[in-house]
């Protein structure tokens, strides 16, 4: 045994390497993410627009604009922080413990604290804390699935001369080396520290993290070309206004005020407003059903995703082996269901596959034959004795363990599983049931199983064999163990289908196994690309296969990362899914990267956008449903807001053309753009989901947030308000009412037209009269708010006064509602005669 590094030596690399773990990214505590809110360019114009207010000297103005504006960070920050504080929870934050050697003697440290040059102790159960060059082996395996997605234990065996300048790589049998975060699911072994933390196969991964930028979200883009040309739009009408009022009225200093009011009621504080709200609020909804959103933005771009990408393993299967199927010698097929009795002809194969396997198990398989006796077999014998086990060998792939049936009984009961071609040799059987056995073998492989052989024999204990060849062995069967699906995931790919998501499965798994589990699930397995194909194309001929290859299989990290680039230059909207390690580059490059909580790796965490706290693919359909909700209603508000300013505006306007008494002030716009529009934003945030939201293809990715449809329906519902409230204004002006009675009644007609526009835009396709009976509590909330604050404006001499409203008359209020009636029915006509789907 090596006596390996002094006390002295290992803390002195400790401190020059640092310590055995991945880097990651700081935490994102809660003033970093409002510095990061502040700079967000939409919320700095409507922090802007208060500052404005400010050093003009209309502080109460500004002070609601300000408050406003804090409390939209307030959300954001509250929200992000808890999706951080629950990332946290998430996290092992105690490393592994390592069995080293030092100064000659065995000692357990902290796995942060193992350092190159150690000499580490493996056994059943270890998780490996370091990439080891492999010294000593009995019968090691290793899973590693973690790091190549292949959920079947690999062979390791030890370097025979230990050789550190040949490179490594995970995957495949007989490599003298364990990699970091893989698990040993059998026998024992002594390896020799060659690189740790960031120098390991895992640092590497996170290597290429660091190198990959995320995109900005499209919904974020789009909004602020938005707000750009609102701004635009603002700036030159308050321009106008200023030369208008200065040219007519020869008050240039009060038409810089009005410009100012008319430009800050043009400008779109709402929209990063209603884009934060709507983004928190969603990612609430979303964690009711077990979801963690990273970064809400990402919740719009998954209602959006044109293509998913699923790693195999952990994903789409449970990762954890169960027997599938029995064959008999007498050709006996058993295709084993959920539920029920193993039939009386396989049990005893069953039963020695038990015996043929550790009394503990670790290895996946082993535990699959434990679990299917303890649940299946309704008697099991007892008082069984170990008497010896015979290992795997390179040269011979079965294992063999003695047992002592009975006591005083002097022959042994000696059970043996493997490969199926080692079996055989182990039962020289004659040509013909050798070819029969292979073909059944072939068969049961071609169904992407696991196939092992199984064979009995009875022996002296006095005399046992030194090798396994030395037992006659009795061939006893066939068993094919498979990793099962999860449930509903065949009904969560029937989903995407229906929306018209394409599902593709990425894996390192064989192409048989990948072919049985993909049919299984549903997808199209028209053609399978492997790892070694994809390495000899070009860039364009990948471009060309990732249109319609729905199975890739053998495939390395690297390669994973090639694929959805490969589909990104196809303009698909890629989300992709994963829980190791070797899915952390493509979860991060891909535009959606949903990692699984549950078993998934902190490097897998770190580089998604959402994360799923149970591990359920359903959850992603959900998660997709609600993205879609989300985004048709977050067009919804957007629409409702765009329309509401054609009023706000041309009434601010109206005046300074047609040189008639001014009618809104600072005042009135604050109470308008700060109470009733994000308001009445709130209930489109609540609004239910269209009927056929899961029926329709997946959006163009390079559609527009507004299309020309939906900006003209918007435009038409506040030129026709506008048309309303101006009558309003203009008819009571001819009645001869006092000036500040028409500025109470024509405030009355715009905030009720405002609410009927919320009616009208609850839904682009269903009538009001469908859309009235969807329950939305917000709804009822918001006009028993409006019709409470605006009663106080009309009826209370304190705000009659700061608003310079008189009182207006009760038929004039009536006239003023039959009006507004009339303004939501004629759009609910014009809606319905609207050619197409608004969002067309």
């Amino acid at each position: 045994m090596p006596c390996g590094l002094s006390e002295v030596e290992a803390r002195s690399r400790l401190l020059a390497e640092g310590p055995n773990e991945l880097p990651r990214s700081g935490r994102r505590t809660p003033l970093r993410i409002a510095i990061e809110v502040v700079r967000e360019p939409m919320l700095a114009l409507l922090l802007g627009g208060g500052a404005v207010y400010l050093l003009l000297g209309d502080l109460r103005e500004a002070l609601i604009l300000l408050c406003f504006a804090t409390l939209s960070i307030a959300i954001t920050i509250v929200q992000e922080a808890r999706t951080e504080r629950v990332l946290e929870a998430l996290r092992d934050l105690t490393s592994p413990r390592a069995l080293v050697v030092r100064d000659g003697q065995r000692r357990r440290v902290a796995g942060r604290e193992v350092v190159r040059g150690d000499i580490v102790m493996l056994a059943e159960g270890d998780r490996v804390p370091a990439d080891l060059l492999l010294v000593q082996g009995r019968d090691l395996q290793v899973d590693e699935s973690l790091l190549t997605g292949e959920s079947v234990p690999v062979r390791k065996i030890a370097a025979m001369p230990p050789d550190r300048t040949i490179k490594r790589r995970p995957g495949g049998d007989d490599v003298p080396a364990v990699f970091s975060g893989s698990l040993v699911v059998r026998g024992s072994g002594v390896g020799e520290v060659v690189a740790t933390g960031a120098r390991t196969e895992i640092g590497a991964i996170g290597q290429a993290l660091s190198s990959l930028e995320s995109e900005a979200p499209r919904l974020q883009m789009q909004t602020r070309r938005l707000v750009r040309l609102f701004a635009l739009a603002g700036a030159f009408v308050s321009a106008l206004a200023v030369l208008l009022y200065g040219w007519l009225r020869g008050g240039w200093l009060d038409g810089i005020l009005a410009g100012i009011a008319l430009g800050m009621s043009m400008l779109p504080e709402e929209f990063p407003m209603v884009l934060t709200i709507f983004m928190a609020m969603g990612a609430w909804r979303i964690s009711q059903v077990r979801v963690l959103t990273r970064r809400a933005t990402a919740i719009e771009t998954l209602g959006s995703a044109t293509v998913l990408c699923t790693d195999k393993t952990g994903t789409l299967t449970k990762n954890q082996m169960a027997i599938a199927e029995l064959r008999t010698p007498g050709g006996g097929v058993s295709l084993l269901k959920t539920s029920g009795v193993v039939p009386e002809a396989f049990r005893d194969l069953v039963e020695l596959g038990v015996l043929a396997s550790a009394e503990v198990p670790f290895d996946p398989m082993e535990k699959a034959f434990h679990e299917l006796a303890a649940e299946r077999l309704p008697r099991r014998p007892g008082n069984r004795q170990l008497v010896r086990s015979y290992g795997l060998r390179p040269e011979l792939l079965a294992m063999s363990n003695v047992w002592r049936t009975r006591p005083g009984d002097p022959d042994c009961l000696v059970a043996a599983k493997g490969s199926p071609e080692a079996i055989l040799k182990l039962c020289r059987l004659d040509e013909g049931r050798t070819i029969s056995i292979r073909k059944d073998a072939d068969a049961m492989a071609a169904e992407g199983l696991r196939v092992l052989g199984m064979a009995r024999a009875r022996h002296a204990e006095s005399k046992l064999a030194d090798e396994q060849t030395g037992f006659a062995f009795e061939f006893a069967g066939l068993v094919g163990l498979a990793d099962p699906l999860r449930p509903g995931v065949r009904d969560a790919v029937a989903s995407c289908r229906s929306a018209g998501i394409r599902v593709v499965m990425i894996t390192g798994d064989y192409p048989a196994t990948a072919k049985a589990i993909a049919r299984e699930a549903g997808l199209d397995v028209a053609e399978i690309v492997t790892g070694e194909e994809l390495r000899a194309l070009s860039p364009a001929d990948l471009s060309r296969a990732v249109k319609t290859t729905t199975v890739f299989a053998r495939i390395m990290p690297d390669q994973k990362l090639a694929i959805v680039n490969a589909l990104k230059a196809n303009g698909e909207v890629v989300a992709m899914t994963g829980d190791g390690v070797n899915d952390a580059p493509s979860l991060k490059a891909a535009d959606i990267g949903i990692a699984m909580g549950g078993r998934g790796t902190d490097v897998a965490r770190e580089a998604s956008s959402i994360v799923l706290l149970d591990d359920d693919f359903g959850s992603i359909v959900k998660t997709i449903r609600l993205g879609r909700r989300i985004y048709d209603n977050l067009r919804k508000a957007m629409s409702f807001i765009f329309a509401v300013h054609v009023p706000i505006a041309g009434l601010a306007l109206m005046p300074l053309l047609f040189g008639l008494p001014i009618l809104f002030g600072p005042i009135h716009i604050a109470f308008l753009e700060m109470v009733i529009d994000p308001v009445c934003s709130l209930v489109f945030e609540a609004e239910g989901e269209e009927e056929d939201i899961m029926k329709r293809p997946a959006r163009d990715p390079e559609e527009a947030l507004f299309t020309r449809r939906l900006m003209a329906w918007s435009l038409v519902q506040g030129v026709l308000a506008w048309a309303v409230v101006a009558a309003v204004f203009l008819l009571g002006l001819n009645a001869g009412i006092s000036e500040n009675e028409v500025r109470a009644l024509t405030f009355f007609a715009l905030v009720v037209s405002i609410v009927g526009l919320v009616l009208v835009n609850r839904a682009f396709s269903a009538s009001l009269v469908s859309a009235l009976s969807r329950p939305n509590r917000a709804l009822g909330a918001v006009i028993a708010v409006d019709s409470i604050v605006l009663c106080l404006v009309l009826l209370w001499p304190s705000a009659n006064s700061l608003f310079q409203f008189g009182s207006p008359r009760l038929g004039g209020l009536a006239a003023v509602l039959a009006a507004a009636v009339g303004l939501v029915a004629l759009l609910e006509f014009l809606k319905y005669r609207w050619t197409g789907r608004l969002g067309a």
